[in-house]
């Protein structure tokens, strides 16, 4: 049987370790083909590039397995990959990360890794972002190995409904510590914003974005829970952004016209 054909992506490189170990496990479930950005763009959402031109050079940093690098963001990756690279035919699944860090509850939302996930899955490719809750440059993502390739292999037998696209998070322990996967709803939690002010050596002020994660959601049944429990989260996502209760409510503004 002919082997699926799998695009890996991130947003933290494409010689992240991360994008490494991904590519390993992918690459003995089906054909890799590898594209994504030259340098870090995490935090850049569904960001596109619109004002410069796009540069997309093959690389041989995986061997034998096909894959470039792209001068723009994890969403610009996958259009390359569809439209240019890929353009007669179509992968049987997107894969993106592993990121360093979580993308549970909120971050979904900022996330480059979970981006190019769904921009994928908006062409009508199943979709994974996966995300490691360890920022360290040495994490070691192999305790989940067996998990994720139980679930790659998963979504390609049986594939996604509705939305196309799974965000999958993984705590950061040992693999005798992880309890199994967790399918889960996204947690109602959010940022606490501050600026660090300071100035540069000619006196100029600048400022660094910090601020802490708040958990509002007393649910049992959220991706933040289940990571702290030491299950691996896998939230079903979609990017139907419409909050389905305020229609009825507002539809009172339909009796509006101007004279």
């Amino acid at each position: 049987m002919k082997k699926p054909l799998i695009l890996v992506t991130n947003d933290d490189g494409v010689s992240a370790p991360g994008i490494r170990a991904l590519i390993e496990i992918a690459s003995r479930l089906g054909e890799v083909i590898v594209v994504a950005p030259d340098a870090p763009q995490s935090g850049m959402g569904h960001a596109i590039t619109i004002t410069q031109p796009l540069r997309l050079h093959a690389t041989n940093i995986y061997g034998a397995i096909e894959a470039y690098e792209c001068s723009g963001t994890p969403v610009d990756c996958v259009k390359l990959a569809k439209n240019v690279l890929l353009k007669d035919r179509v992968p049987d699944l997107c894969l993106s990360g592993i990121n360093h860090g979580s993308n549970a509850a909120i971050n979904i939302l900022y996330s480059g890794t979970l981006s190019a996930a769904m921009e994928a899955s908006l062409e009508g490719i199943p979709s994974i972002g996966f995300s490691l809750l360890d920022y360290n440059h040495d994490a070691d993502f192999s305790q989940a190995t067996p998990y994720l390739a139980a679930l790659i292999q998963y979504v390609l037998t049986k594939g996604i409904p509705k939305g196309k696209l799974l965000n999958v998070n993984i705590p950061a322990l040992p693999r005798e510590e992880l309890k199994g996967l967790k399918v889960c709803r996204q947690a109602n939690a959010r940022w606490v914003e501050e600026f660090s002010e300071s100035r540069d050596p000619r006196g100029q002020k600048y400022y660094w974005l910090t601020g802490k994660f708040v958990n509002d959601d007393p649910g049992e049944d959220t991706d933040v829970f289940a990571l702290s429990q030491g299950y691996i989260s896998v939230v079903p996502s979609m990017h139907d952004l419409t909050y389905y209760p305020a229609i009825p409510v507002l539809q009172d503004l339909e009796a509006f016209h101007t004279k």
